[in-house]
């Protein structure tokens, strides 16, 4: 280096002492769920991973999505799935995905489990929240406006019952959490981003993590998390498929615009585990198994459950691994494989094809 050129080292130290911004590109966001997963995994001794089984299973997938021609545009595919491009739709998802837990139901009469009848079918599971929003829509209730959520005159108890009424004599579950969620996310939308779900969106800056992370941050109702052997472990469910609905949705331009999707994993819910286990990916243990089998309750944030979700995070994470060593060019990420093996699992559970019952746990996390 010449005396005349700077040293760009001590500039840098210069600008940092000063707060001065170098304008170099911010280190980018992390959400800490995949690290976290695999830690469960190293740790879990009731879940295993089967390695032959989930490499078949990646070879499986990939052939199935090619011969469906899978992607983020069969998102919108699905009837109920909202399709127009604008900010009403992101309201919509929001609040889909702020509510998109806990529908499984202890009636094993499916008949008599809580079902939303819309345009003359009857929905169940997360199907049945979608078709309620729908409903109050063309019945006038602004339901998806964060400003109604707050008015507790116009929007009391009486009328989100009403919402999310039940064509069976069975209630939507845990209906008090989701009165509780709409209350809260309305409260610090007002508060901290003057009402708008759009704002929200665009503090993070087109940053799938940083999404993720505000949310988590902002918003108790998406901080999903628990505790495993002394150590807090990040799952974060629906804040992460809340960006990735937006980013199916708008097929990843405007409001669904992010430039680090792959920082998303798979969402660790009931459906998934199942889905896995039926691959061959996932062992139990003799116990676990029994539970499951039984309909028997896990307990939220409970050893088994955590060990359900992170082995599931880190094996769809491995498949995903499989498929782009086999298929370098492939464009594939956790999201396009969670969405393919929760449609996969819906359609055996229509064919009354499941081979194992999803593990039961109330909770708001999913």
């Amino acid at each position: 280096m010449s005396d005349s050129e700077p040293d760009e080292e001590l500039l840098e130290l210069l600008r940092q002492s000063l707060g001065i911004n170098s304008g170099s590109p911010p280190k980018p966001s992390d959400t800490k769920v995949l690290k976290d997963a695999e830690y469960v995994y190293d740790h879990s001794i009731d879940v295993a991973l089967d390695t032959y089984g989930t490499k078949a299973a990646a070879a499986t997938i990939w052939t199935l999505m090619q011969e469906k021609e899978y992607s983020f545009k069969t998102w919108s595919e699905h009837s109920l799935h909202p399709k127009p491009k604008d900010e009403n739709t992101v309201n919509f998802i929001f609040l889909m995905d702020l509510l998109n837990f806990c529908f499984w139901s202890d009636h094993s009469d499916p008949t008599q489990r809580f079902a939303v009848e819309y345009h003359g079918q009857r929905y169940t599971g997360y199907w049945s929240l979608v078709a309620a929003i729908h409903r109050a829509l063309e019945e006038d209730i602004p339901i998806t406006t964060p400003a109604f959520w707050i008015n507790e005159t116009d929007c009391s108890d009486d009328v989100l019952k009403h919402v999310f009424r039940s064509v069976t004599p069975e209630p939507i579950p845990l209906l008090d959490e989701r009165i509780h969620c709409i209350r809260e996310a309305g409260r610090i939308l007002a508060s901290d981003f003057s009402g708008s779900i759009v704002d929200l969106i665009s503090e993070a800056d087109h940053s799938a993590a940083a999404l993720v992370i505000l949310l988590v941050t902002r918003f108790p109702c998406f901080n999903d998390t628990a505790t495993f052997e002394s150590r807090p472990i990040r799952f974060h469910k629906r804040a992460q498929i809340l960006v990735a609905d937006l980013w199916a949705c708008f097929e990843g331009q405007g409001y669904g615009a992010f430039h680090d999707m792959d920082k998303i994993t798979m969402f660790a819910d009931y459906r998934i585990p199942q889905m896995l286990h039926s691959l061959g990916c996932l062992r139990y243990s003799p116990s676990l198994e029994n539970c499951i089998r039984n309909l028997k309750e896990v307990e939220s944030g409970g050893s088994w459950e955590v060990q359900l979700r992170g082995c599931s995070i880190w094996c769809v994470e491995l498949i995903r691994r499989e498929i782009m060593r086999q298929h370098p060019k492939a464009e594939i990420n956790a999201v396009l494989i969670d969405f393919f093996l929760y449609d996969t699992m819906k359609e055996r559970e229509l064919e009354r094809a499941e081979t194992i019952p999803h593990h039961r746990t109330r909770s708001i996390w999913y």
